[in-house]
């Protein structure tokens, strides 16, 4: 039993509830009072005595003892532009999106109007702070400046496991990829580190680092304002070579069981140092939500040259972004994962694979976007849009198979995907990207997106062939492949032209997840078209070869990929034919699946 386990088994929620609000028994196994997380007159909050969780039906507060105890009693403050703000705070319940222009809620209004200014001198910071009614002289008050919690100040101090502790309230800085990447917690450019079943949060940036260090370049942008942050950024991955960035001396990481919160900009965070590394089973929620920062370095979690690194059966929901990988995405597998509830799920930018996702959920509205190349998704859930582009003005690096070594760079045509097993849903566009937004337009539910592609590298390199003679001119304006079959569709999602073998679903569908205490479900209702959805077990072998890497899908040990284990663990047989979709045992009808 890990840590968060003994502690919520050693308390009972309705007595610790009790002390913060009146409660009254409704039924033998639950009581009800008004929420203390907003204001109304008719009571909507529940207590579960069985299953020792609660839930507000109105503003959708929900959670386990921990997490009550968590949201009442340790929040952190919003940080004010003026000085008069500080003295009578809006309410605020709404708050933009930047990205996808939608207008998203805040998970706790009332925590808004709990806000601090400073000014800073040469001699003296004075702090004002609105604690609305408390005493700050009374309750317990913390105004934090460490920089981390516990993060080495020399390198390589190697094999450290972190284990069972809860460490919060970190006034680490902004971690982007060209800079020096300090988290609450991280090993500052070692290897073979693990931090398991840990309760993390209030990072007022990044929660875990496993990134560079500031040899490698340290906002030289910002500072020399000579060269764009781009360029920076792929000197830094030849430093990073010139110091020992190789599989030898860094990375390979675990990072496992952790609940991971209320931060800033990433729960996990690295640029370089995440190679060979494995982030496997964390419950991660609640990143960026306060929108305290802009920037293109925010989500759950988010990695650069995620080589050879595993990211498989997390829980990640109620974040501006889920997880985003960027750059050198080249052997990354996103396996058996579940998104729900964020504003976009998973992001793939400016790389050229292979990397393979795999029997996941996305249940949020915006489920994909890939500004990359060379990816592969067999047998996911895909409720939202996916949406794709090509990113011709940046060329990054792609590697050796398996290494570090740095093989070739190229711009990002867009496409060289491939789709096999997956169950698309239809949806609004409008819920994913507000009208009239920058990617509103070329959002899709389902592949369609990939109308006009070749379904074939001969096809490819027949269109390359009736290009005018040259070399570099002939390329750009041919559509890269989009290898895409088996796939089913269902409440208007649309297949791409090309595939000759989609499944259209008719009827009525419902897909939604649904929370139950510390158990999340997948609540289905499909049609029997369903049922004829199948498809088999799928291998690197099945998967066509990668064309800017020049490689396959593979193993870390270089054996090809097999996808032969659902979302819930169910192992699949070679041979035999099973449901689109990451659940083998799923079907027509009704069902309700837990999931995690």
């Amino acid at each position: 039993m890990d840590f968060v386990e003994q502690l919520k088994s050693s308390v009972d929620i309705v007595n610790v509830i009790g002390e913060y609000v009146k409660l009254r028994r409704s039924g033998a196994n639950r009581y009800m009072g008004l929420c203390p997380f907003h204001s109304e007159k008719t009571p909507s909050f529940t207590v579960h005595v069985v299953h020792q969780f609660y839930k507000c039906f109105s503003c959708g507060a929900g959670g386990d003892v921990v997490k009550f105890v968590q949201e009442k009693e340790g929040l952190s403050f919003y940080e004010a532009l003026s000085l008069p703000e500080v003295s009578d705070p809006p309410l605020r319940t709404e708050v933009l999106d930047h990205w996808t222009g939608v207008v998203d809620r805040f998970r706790i209004p009332d925590q808004t109007r709990y806000v601090w200014y400073a000014t800073v001198g040469a001699d003296a910071t004075t702090i004002w702070a609105n604690f609305q009614g408390a005493d700050p002289n009374v309750e317990l008050v913390e105004i934090n400046v460490r920089r981390s919690v516990f993060y080495p100040t020399e390198q390589h101090l190697d094999y450290i496991t972190v284990r069972g502790f809860e460490m919060a309230q970190a006034a680490c800085p902004w971690t982007p990829p060209t800079a020096d990447q300090p988290g609450l917690i991280g090993p500052n450019w070692a290897k073979g580190w693990i931090i398991e079943d840990n309760v993390i949060h209030d990072a007022k940036c990044s929660a875990i680092s496993i990134g560079k260090e500031a040899s490698t370049g340290h906002n030289y942008a910002t500072a020399r304002g000579d060269k764009p942050g781009y360029q920076y950024q792929l000197e830094s991955v030849f430093s990073a070579r010139q110091i020992g960035w190789d599989k030898e001396h860094v990375g390979s990481h675990v990072i496992r069981r952790n609940t991971i919160f209320d931060c800033g900009q990433n729960g996990i965070v690295g640029h370089l140092g995440c190679v060979f590394s494995t982030i496997e089973d964390n419950h991660i929620y609640n990143i960026a939500l306060k929108r305290e920062f802009y920037g293109y370095e925010i989500g759950g979690i988010k990695l650069h040259a995620a080589i050879d690194v595993v990211i498989q059966r997390n829980r990640i929901h109620d974040c501006s972004l889920g997880t985003w990988l960027d750059w050198q995405t080249q052997g990354t597998r996103v396996s058996r994962n579940v998104y729900y509830a964020n504003n976009r799920d998973l992001f793939v930018e400016v790389s050229h694979g292979p990397y393979l996702v795999e029997h996941n959920i996305f249940a949020s509205a915006a489920s994909l976007e890939l500004f990359c190349q060379g990816g592969a998704f067999v047998n996911n859930l895909v409720c939202g849009t996916l949406r794709f582009e090509s990113v011709m003005d940046r060329a990054t690096p792609y590697h050796v198979p398996h290494s570090t070594q740095i093989a070739g760079y190229a711009v990002i045509y867009g496409a060289d995907d491939r789709y096999v097993g997956n169950l698309f849903i239809g949806g609004d566009r409008d819920q994913a990207y507000a009208p009239g937004s920058e990617f509103h337009r070329t959002a899709t539910h389902g592949t369609s997106g990939y109308d006009g592609h070749p379904a074939s590298f001969a096809d490819y390199l027949a269109r390359i062939d009736a290009q005018p003679p040259g070399d570099l001119q002939r390329f750009p304006g041919v559509k890269q492949p989009a290898y895409i079959r088996g796939n089913a569709y269902a409440a208007g999602a649309r297949p791409s032209e090309s595939e000759q073998d989609a499944l259209i679903i008719g009827g009525a569908v419902s897909v939604g997840i649904v929370e139950d205490g510390d158990a999340v479900y997948l609540q289905t209702e499909l049609p029997e078209d369903f049922d004829r959805a199948r498809v088999g077990v799928v291998t690197g072998l099945d998967l066509e070869h990668v064309r800017f890497a020049d490689a396959d899908y593979e193993e870390r040990d270089g054996s090809p990929a097999v996808m032969d284990v659902d979302l819930v663990g169910e192992r699949k047989e070679l041979g035999l034919n099973y449901p689109a979709g990451p659940i083998a045992g799923l079907a027509a009808g009704t069902a309700h699946v837990r999931v995690w």
